[in-house]
């Protein structure tokens, strides 16, 4: 069965997208089969994927209209990764699914029939802690927390980690904290370093070893419809999301985790 990871801040801009991308690809050129669910009404996912455009079932009509995940997923460029792309409909399904049975579990339960087809889902949230990203976390094993190397990257974490609590005491006892992973890393910086040196300090042993660094051919790739492995693969980029994808995989092989706890604190 696969190993279902949200990728989740509440903050724009921290890398979630990115990190969704390209740590699918690398884990699925480490030879596992890799579906991504983007959960964003901006739908950035499926673009930096080069699926913008492509007509055909989305997670809106997954979500709101009862379709089944198996219709719309859609193959890459990158061998044995998928993905069940989003568009701006999206954005309406938060209201539409204020009335809905069951409305904070829609996801988990139509991903169920298809788990055992791949070894990880990764979902990429929304820059919100609304009902996408409850369903998100409804639907998780395991909540992986990209955090930017500057000035406001513990901003909102007490929230976020009240949010997370909630959903595991009422909606998913199962969900554990895979990991905080440092991103937009420039090491010339003292930003970058006493930002990274406090959130190893706030989270000690649940931080990555592997850093995500700042570069433009990570910025780059997107526009291209394309993961960094693809468009770059000697980058700096390339190189740190092969070794997070080890993480994970490590990780995910395991079989103890450490439960959730309040990222806030």
């Amino acid at each position: 069965m696969a190993q279902v990871t949200a990728i989740l801040n509440q903050k724009g801009g921290v890398g979630k997208t990115t990190t969704a991308i390209n740590l699918g690809a690398c884990l699925a050129a480490e030879g596992k089969r890799v579906l991504i669910v983007d959960m964003d009404p901006q739908g950035n996912c499926t673009s930096g994927l080069g699926l913008d455009g492509v007509e055909g079932k989305t997670v809106y009509d997954v979500l709101c209209d009862n379709a089944g995940v198996a219709d719309a997923v859609r193959p890459t460029s990158t061998e044995r990764l998928f993905l069940v792309p989003s568009t701006i409909d999206l954005a309406g399904a938060e209201v539409e699914l204020v009335t809905a049975i069951a409305r904070e579990s829609r996801l988990r339960d139509a991903m169920r029939p298809i788990l055992a087809d791949y070894d990880y889902v990764l979902l990429d949230t929304p820059p919100s802690l609304g009902l996408l990203t409850i369903n998100c976390l409804t639907s998780a094993q395991w909540v992986l927390i990209p955090i930017q190397c500057e000035y406001y990257a513990l901003q909102g974490l007490a929230q976020l980690g009240r949010t997370v609590q909630l959903v595991e005491r009422h909606l998913n006892p199962s969900l554990r904290l895979m990991g905080v992973v440092l991103t937009m890393f420039d090491g010339r910086t003292k930003l970058s370093r006493e930002v990274a040196e406090r959130v190893r300090e706030r989270f000690g042993a649940r931080v990555f070893e592997t850093v995500i660094p700042r570069s433009v051919r990570l910025s780059e790739a997107p526009s291209y419809g394309q993961p960094i492995i693809t468009y770059d693969s000697g980058s700096r980029g390339a190189e740190a999301y092969t070794q997070l994808a080890k993480e994970v995989i490590r990780i995910g092989d395991e079989t103890q985790g450490p439960g959730v706890t309040d990222p806030g604190n």
